[in-house]
């Protein structure tokens, strides 16, 4: 039933945003696992589209604030104000109170404001002058940040980065794939198609589903071993922490589920290793002189760490 579900609200996303199959299934795994995603590609390929379609397809409540300069956390959080008619302060939502937030170019406001979101993705709560209130469920941050362009930008911290649980690119699309994306738009916008097809108590069902999917203790062995290959790997200045072993587990959860399994094989860990792990690494001085990225490392790390296959 997960899998037919899962088919249903890929076939809605894929509408609007065309030919990148394979990005709108990781997204779908990032939300089944109850994680958060950063969309990190140039302008014009379609981050805010894709995070637009699966708020509509999911059914699910959203927002969405255009991260500036001078972009408040009391934007993100809300405030409280004084009622004149009762003499009481009352609470206003900010953009976070919703289901879906889609914060868009996120690097381009100050880390005062990066910040106010740290509580949101982590404890899914609000806190404003010393009153938490709690966000609707399920709660999924969908946030894009453009890498190219440093000017006016703030790089987010390591401790926020770590928050995501996934951070993918998109690419550009192919010829055909692009001319199928004018001709949608030819004389109307793609999204107005988009119909939901699941609930937001169905997503929060397969959220707890996914707990019961099994992972042997080789399997889970392997996983963290691989994000302890990242800690003493000679390029690497700062490692995977406990919290990115968790997220590579819940990932290989909801990899496993879209393809029918009810427990993890090592493949599961592999497929999403990259994703998991390439935003927390950070990088010696001397990777950059030698033009090696993050996925390079990791790609080195995945050949050298094998899964136990005698205790499988």
């Amino acid at each position: 039933m997960i899998v037919e579900q899962s088919k249903q609200i890929m076939a809605e996303v894929s509408k609007a945003f065309i030919g990148k199959n394979e990005v709108i299934e990781k997204v779908l795994m990032t939300i089944y696992a109850g994680g958060h995603v950063l969309l990190e590609d140039c302008p014009g390929v379609g981050k805010t589209t894709l995070a637009l379609a699966f708020s509509k397809a999911l059914g699910l409540s959203s927002k969405r604030i255009q991260f500036t300069p001078d972009t408040l956390p009391s934007d993100i959080t809300g405030f409280t104000m004084l009622n004149r008619e009762t003499n009481k302060f009352e609470y206003r939502d900010g953009a976070a109170n919703c289901q879906l937030l889609l914060a868009d170019e996120i690097n381009r406001t100050s880390p005062k404001t990066q910040s106010a979101l740290l509580e949101v993705m982590e404890e899914h709560t609000i806190t404003v002058d010393g009153v938490t209130h709690r966000l609707p469920s399920p709660f999924i941050c969908i946030a894009t940040q453009n890498p190219l362009g440093s000017a006016g930008t703030q790089p987010l911290p390591e401790s926020q980065l770590d928050r995501f649980m996934v951070c993918l690119s998109i690419g550009y699309p192919t010829l055909e794939n692009q001319m199928k994306i004018i001709n949608a738009q030819r004389y109307h916008n793609p999204l107005a198609d988009i119909r939901p097809v699941t609930t937001a108590q169905n997503v929060l069902e397969v959220q707890n589903y996914l707990s019961s999917v099994r992972v042997v203790d080789a399997v889970l062995a392997y996983a963290i071993r691989l994000c302890e290959a990242t800690r003493i790997h000679p390029l690497v200045e700062l490692g995977i922490s406990p919290r990115g072993i968790g997220a590579l587990v819940a990932m290989s959860r909801a990899q496993a589920v879209l393809r029918e399994r009810n427990y993890v094989i090592p493949e599961d860990v592999q497929a999403v290793f990259a994703d998991v792990c390439a935003h927390r690494l950070v990088l010696r001085p001397q990777a950059r002189v030698d033009g090696v990225t993050a996925r390079d490392v990791l790609a080195e790390i995945r050949q050298q760490v094998r899964p136990d296959t005698d205790r499988r």
